[in-house]
């Protein structure tokens, strides 16, 4: 079982190589990729430094192209794709049909990842892409239960990988039509739901206001613990509720750790920590408690537990300091 870990930067990089991910996701410093935030990614001298510790260090990496190109830019995303293949990347995160088309028609060899834009949750959806692309794996959204995960493991024609811990996200994975109605700006081809120059907080007595291009999505006590503000995980008022509740989404971070022996036995490849716009302390972090855990796990399977000082470790590092198993213990799905 992989364990995969982000890499927003070279910092990034080394410390989930360091800590004992088995390999790294990673993006291009331009809109090919659904986390293009100021200073993060890489440039194509930065990729070659990236490609050449991970070789060294004997792991792997996939380079993330995920978004969807604007017409008549298509030329640019096919320059990722020769760049990737020419930094002897080991795979491609792809969601687009013309790109995975592009990728598989120009290098066959090359290992294609559907990734979770492509937001496939059925075994139909899965055949379609490995017989038109000849994918070798596919990301699952974050709105499967735990038996719809092991019922497609079942069956799946490709490779599986799962979110294993991190940020959550309600909608269609990445194409967040909240953040762009509140921002006017697509987390397609702007990076990210809640881009950082609408927010804006402010202090009102013992109150913290938390505003998205001015539109009111929180408020909060001086000292609460909150995670980073985006419009599903906003306390709202409802028509027949006296107080503001989290009505879309709680702030918390998904956390799988108690899944380990469940998701091995029904055969997933590999587990994704989220999270390439977090810091290197996060990166290094989570990937130590994973590491440890999936080693855990593989020496004694039968006597797998989750320990306090993982979960105490993951808190600090989570959105609200909670953690949730989200869609995964939802039975009635």
């Amino acid at each position: 079982m992989e364990l995969l870990c982000p890499a927003g930067n070279l910092a990034s990089l080394k410390a989930a190589l360091n800590a004992g991910a088995d390999a790294v996701y990673l993006g291009l410093k331009d809109d090919t990729n659904a986390r293009s935030f100021a200073g993060l990614n890489f440039t194509p001298q930065r990729l070659q430094e990236a490609a050449t510790l991970v070789k060294r260090s004997k792991r792997k990496f996939y380079l993330t192209i995920n978004t969807f190109p604007q017409p008549g830019q298509e030329q640019r995303w096919h320059q990722a794709v020769d760049l990737a293949v020419n930094s002897s990347a080991d795979g491609l995160i792809m969601a687009d049909i013309s790109l995975l088309d592009y990728a598989h028609s120009h290098y066959p060899e090359i290992p294609l990842h559907l990734s979770v834009q492509a937001s496939v949750t059925n075994l139909a959806g899965l055949d379609f892409y490995q017989k038109q692309f000849n994918i070798q794996r596919a990301v699952l959204p974050r709105v499967l239960s735990i038996k719809q995960v092991k019922d497609l493991a079942k069956v799946s024609p490709v490779d599986l990988e799962v979110f294993a811990f991190g940020s959550l996200c309600i909608m269609a994975e990445g194409r967040c039509q909240l953040s762009s109605y509140v921002t006017g700006e697509s987390p397609n081809s702007g990076g990210s739901c809640s881009p950082a120059r609408y927010v804006r907080w402010q202090e009102q007595g013992d109150n913290r206001l938390t505003r998205l291009n001015e539109v009111l999505i929180d408020r909060s006590g001086i000292d609460e613990q909150m995670g980073y503000p985006v419009v599903c995980k906003g306390r709202y008022l409802a028509e027949d509720a006296g107080t503001a509740q989290f009505l879309l989404e709680s702030p918390t971070s998904l956390s799988t750790l108690e899944l380990i022996p469940e998701l091995a036995a029904a055969g997933i490849v590999s587990l994704k920590i989220e999270g390439r716009q977090r810091s290197p302390a996060y990166v290094e972090q989570v990937t130590r408690v994973w590491r440890d855990a999936i080693d855990s796990y593989l020496a004694a399977p039968a006597q797998f537990q989750s320990k306090k000082e993982w979960l105490s470790a993951l808190a600090k590092v989570s959105e609200g300091q909670t953690t949730t198993l989200g869609a995964y213990e939802r039975s009635w799905q």
